[in-house]
């Protein structure tokens, strides 16, 4: 079955003077040429042939019927992605997805108002009464409530959302609500920044908060590793002490400051740093 809005593996059924008619035939049962679906000829490869495979992206042109393209978009059905807003209509807005028909979010999909030149992290579908592909900016409402296959400890894909009084709104793994907690950031993060994170509780209620370290003791080898190589980089000495800002701390190394001082204890133990009024010196 071709899928509007998703990578799809098609068959080259006949040529044309403009371009490859492609279809599915695993799932063809008739010789129905109307479900056929056209590769013009600027994405046709060279060495394309008759009854050869091809992997294309399935979309709706200007006309709304299905074509076929083997430029990848930016983001696929039942996908969250952060996409440039490009223009202003009475329909909507319409942003960038790396497609020559530009991605419209309509009016009622904006979660506020959308400026051209902005960026936002928006969810894909396919709209069932008009058969198009739309985008929402109101994300909230296309996380799944069911996170029963999150272990705490997990380390999990995160894109920022949105920022509230509590921290920073992230999606898990394209599909859940996690939060990571204000206290608990020490760098600079915006909404459609792509992370790197950690499961740290799930509660009773469903609702997921986030890390961006690993819990515990286990974190401890890794970043004194991580500090190690850096002092060597640094020519033995980094300017960083117990005393430092965290937000100093996470600059330069991007740990918290409670890791920073585990894992400086730890090289200090093992003898392999001296602790400076200034900072910390590779032995």
């Amino acid at each position: 079955m071709i899928e509007i809005g998703r990578i799809n593996t098609l068959t080259a059924l006949r040529q044309t003077s403009v371009g490859f008619f492609l279809g599915d035939l695993s799932d063809r049962k008739t010789q129905d040429f109307n479900n056929d679906i056209l590769l013009p000829n600027k994405y046709v490869p060279e060495t394309l042939e008759v009854d050869d495979d091809i992997d294309v992206f399935v979309y709706t042109d200007s006309e709304d019927r299905p074509i076929a393209t083997t430029l990848t978009p930016a983001i696929q059905r039942n996908e969250f992605a952060t996409l440039q807003v490009v223009s202003i209509t009475s329909a909507g807005a319409f942003l960038d997805w790396g497609l020559e028909k530009d991605l419209l979010v309509p009016h009622r999909e904006q979660a506020r108002p959308m400026q051209v030149g902005e960026w936002y992290v928006v969810f894909m579908y396919l709209d069932r009464r008009t058969n198009r592909l739309v985008a929402s900016s109101k994300v909230s409402r296309f996380l799944d409530p069911d996170v029963s296959e999150l272990q705490e400890g997990d380390e999990v894909q995160l894109l920022a959302y949105e920022t509230t009084d509590l921290g920073v709104n992230v999606i898990i793994n394209n599909r859940y609500k996690g939060l990571i907690y204000a206290n608990e950031i020490f760098r600079t993060v915006q909404s459609g920044d792509p992370l790197i994170g950690y499961i740290k509780n799930i509660r009773d209620d469903g609702l997921v908060d986030v890390s961006l370290q690993k819990a515990g003791f286990e974190n401890v080898e890794p970043n004194a590793q991580r500090i190690l190589t850096l002092l060597k980089v640094e020519n033995g000495f980094l300017p960083l002490t117990d005393n430092s800002p965290p937000e100093e701390i996470y600059k330069a190394l991007e740990m918290s400051k409670k890791t920073f001082k585990k894992a400086i204890g730890t090289l200090y133990r093992e003898r392999k740093i001296v602790l400076e009024e200034k900072g910390i010196r590779l032995v």
